[in-house]
């Protein structure tokens, strides 16, 4: 042995050929932390000083190779001064050039997960072989940023620009297939022969017959590209990325750019570029609360994983209810191998519930998602029933029928008495307190809320509510199932609308004092979604139904009156007067109709805009800006009293329920990042500008707090 650390140790093979190994102590996984690289520094530095060495083979002790940098360092790295920023980034792609400078063949042995920097990493050598089973790529821009230690460089060098620009610029993971076809692996095995094929590898380099050298020099040199491929392949690529990216995710631009624009040079001027460009993408917002989203994601998984270890295990779930919304959790339990139980009191509803799974598994299969030959076996996993004669082994029951508080207390009381003692029920009410519901129960304690968002197929987000009377194992088991499911769980405490619902409701109230003073909707939706939406607030009521949305505004009235009780007749309430209930009756603030695809196209209405002119009250001069802050304003205030009143456990839990639930723009990071970003102190003196409009503008007192003492929600990196 030559070197060895605490995350890579240098052995001596046959044939004095060197393996580098990376195995992090402590860790499941191998990622570049800054020590990491440090360490790495000193192991490529033993190898040069051994003077007899034959050749290099890299490779992992872990199941992956290596994921990428260490994401947690990141916020501090982006802190740091450009120039010192700038000086790390080319030190480490000078020590990455160093290997690919060895005067002897490298071989890296791809055994698991190469991502990132862990792929940039395995670019360096002079071949990678790869196992069948292993994943490759560059993820960079999905945090906001692109490849910095030399992916940008190396890999249109040895698959082409269009291929490269289309790894870095979706940041997709290639399976091995894929990445021996455009010759980014040069041998892909099975885990079981990857050391005997990268062994194999240097035998033939050594042997003559693989020309090393001259890949070490190819991969030195300018990209192989005429004046025209060169237009071609970056001109062509920018106008499909910028389509499909939009104008809020300036990075897989950028790399573009990036590559473009050092094209032309040798290896070590070209990494210059990059690492400019790489810098000056990371000093952004969108990179910035990219990251930070990320790092909320791992928080949240560790604490579902805490919960987890309490959980009973659930091998049969029920739900009751078979509309829309309990056809897709039979659909999303059954895809996920967990056998469910669907009733109903009506045969019909059983058959539309049962048609809404299949018609979503056939969707699967055209998208090439699921084989066609499965579609029965998942089918076979939902059973129907009347009755609850089938019941008495349920683990779990989601109650998902009408959103009407005595209903479900009724269903809930009722199905209690039909399963065994150990029964978790849950109820995916979107509005109604989980503890008022309990009251209804004879084991409260076995109760909590199991909150879906529609479609269930699609939204990522379950909110699991814990009434006051809700047990550790009930909320643990529910967690867990939801994690089962394919899901994000986020556990919040009880209240009216609890999370999602109850910051999204003040959201819709500012549109309706918008509509009221005279602003077109049309002009509304295209504000918001120019902010980052994916859909304007108008288009989101007709989504989420004008009479379920009147409903639970009014549920949200009684709940908090002195905010959220309007003084007006809006032209939502006015709409659903007129039974325009949205895209479940094809009418509301647009009409729609099938396209020759059969999708639903919105379309502008004119019986909408005569009712919606009925409720004006004025016709003012609103400022752009202004909508925003009159939409945005009232959803983020009450986001912080959520917090405040410790709705969740903590302000990324806010964050991510946001983004999960209704689609909160990602660039901008959620709605109290969204505040810091703008700062607390300017977002109160907006607010209170407002605050003549509605309480629902009004500061906290604590949030004037924080912002007279410049404090912030998340820690200060």
């Amino acid at each position: 042995m030559i070197f060895s650390g605490n995350a890579i140790k240098v052995d001596i093979l046959q044939d004095s050929v060197a393996n580098l190994v990376f195995d992090l102590e402590g860790e499941s996984i191998n990622k570049l932390s800054k020590a990491v690289v440090n360490q790495l520094d000193e192991a490529i530095t033993a190898v040069e000083d051994h003077n007899d060495l034959s050749a290099l083979i890299i490779s992992s002790n872990k199941d992956v190779f290596i994921v990428g940098a260490d994401v947690t360092e990141f916020l501090g790295f982006f802190k740091l001064p450009e120039k010192e920023f700038t000086n790390w980034i080319e030190s480490t792609q000078a020590l990455f050039s160093r290997i690919e400078d060895l005067p002897i063949p490298t071989v890296t042995a791809v055994n698991g997960y190469a991502l990132g920097g862990g792929c940039e990493l395995a670019l360096t050598t002079d071949y990678r072989v790869m196992a069948n089973t292993a994943r490759i790529g560059l993820p960079e821009v999905k945090l906001g940023i692109f490849p910095g230690w030399g992916g940008t460089v190396r890999l249109p060098r040895l698959i082409g620009a269009d291929n490269a620009l289309e790894w870095i610029c979706t940041g997709d993971q290639k399976k091995a297939d894929e990445a021996f076809k455009c010759h980014a692996v040069d041998s892909v095995v099975s885990i079981e022969q990857l050391n005997e094929a990268a062994m194999h590898i240097v035998q033939q380099c050594l042997d003559g017959k693989l020309d090393y050298q001259q890949r070490k020099q190819d991969k030195r040199q300018p990209l192989q590209l005429n004046p025209l491929e060169s237009i071609m392949a970056f001109e062509s690529a920018k106008a499909v990325v910028a389509a499909k990216a939009g104008r809020h995710f300036p990075a897989p631009i950028a790399a573009i750019e990036t590559v473009q624009h050092h094209a032309t040079m040798l290896r070590d001027e070209a990494m210059q570029v990059e690492a400019h460009g790489f810098v000056k993408m990371a000093k952004t917002p969108v990179a910035r609360n990219l990251v930070g989203l990320f790092l909320n994601d791992q928080r949240i998984k560790k604490v579902s994983r805490g919960y987890i270890k309490n959980a009973q295990n659930v091998k049969q779930a029920a739900v009751l209810g078979a509309g829309i919304m309990g056809g897709g959790i039979a659909y999303q339990s059954a895809c996920k191998d967990i056998p469910i139980i669907m009733k109903d009191i009506k045969q019909e509803a059983l058959e539309l519930g049962k048609g809404e799974a299949g018609k979503l598994l056939l969707k699967q299969v055209k998208r090439g998602k699921i084989k066609p030959e499965d579609v029965p076996e998942i089918l076979a996993k939902i059973d129907t029933t009347l009755s609850y004669g089938d019941f008495d082994n349920t683990d779990l029951v989601v109650e998902a029928v009408i959103e009407n508080k005595d209903i479900k207390s009724s269903v809930l009381a009722e199905v209690e008495q039909q399963v065994k003692a150990d029964c978790i029920l849950t109820s995916n009410t979107s509005t109604i307190s989980i503890t008022e519901l309990a009251k209804s129960l004879q084991r409260p304690d076995q109760f909590c809320g199991m909150h879906f968002f529609n479609p269930v197929y699609r939204m990522p987000l379950v909110e699991v509510i814990r009434g006051e009377k809700s047990s550790e194992t009930a909320i643990a088991t529910t967690v867990a199932y939801a994690e089962a499911m394919g899901k994000t769980p986020i556990v919040v405490n009880d209240c009216a609308g609890f999370l999602v619902n109850r910051v999204l409701f003040p959201y819709f109230a500012g549109f309706d004092a918008l509509v009221r003073d005279g602003v077109e909707i049309q002009h509304i939706d295209k504000v918001m979604e120019k902010f980052g939406w994916p859909m304007g607030p108008a288009y989101l009521l007709d989504v989420v139904g004008i009479d379920t949305a009147h409903h639970a505004s009014e549920v949200m009235a009684e709940a908090y009156p002195d905010r959220m009780n309007k003084e007006f007749k809006s032209a939502t309430d006015a709409l659903y007067e007129s039974e325009r209930f949205g895209q479940k009756n094809n009418v509301g603030f647009y009409k729609y109709e099938l396209d020759k695809r059969g999708k639903q196209k919105k379309l502008e209405d004119e019986n909408a805009t005569r009712i919606i002119e009925t409720v004006r009250l004025s016709m003012s001069e609103i400022s752009d800006e202004e909508i925003i802050d009159r939409m945005m304003i009232p959803m983020c205030m009450e986001t912080v009293r959520c917090v405040e009143e410790d709705i969740v456990d903590h302000p990324l839990d806010a964050d991510m329920g946001l983004i999960l639930g209704i689609a909160f723009p990602t660039f901008r990071g959620g709605a109290l990042r969204y505040i810091e970003e703008m700062g607390l102190q300017e977002f109160c003196e907006r607010a209170e500008k407002y605050s003549h409009i509605s309480p629902i503008y009004a500061p906290t007192k604590r949030l004037l707090s924080m912002a007279k003492k410049n404090q912030t929600f998340y820690p200060k990196v």
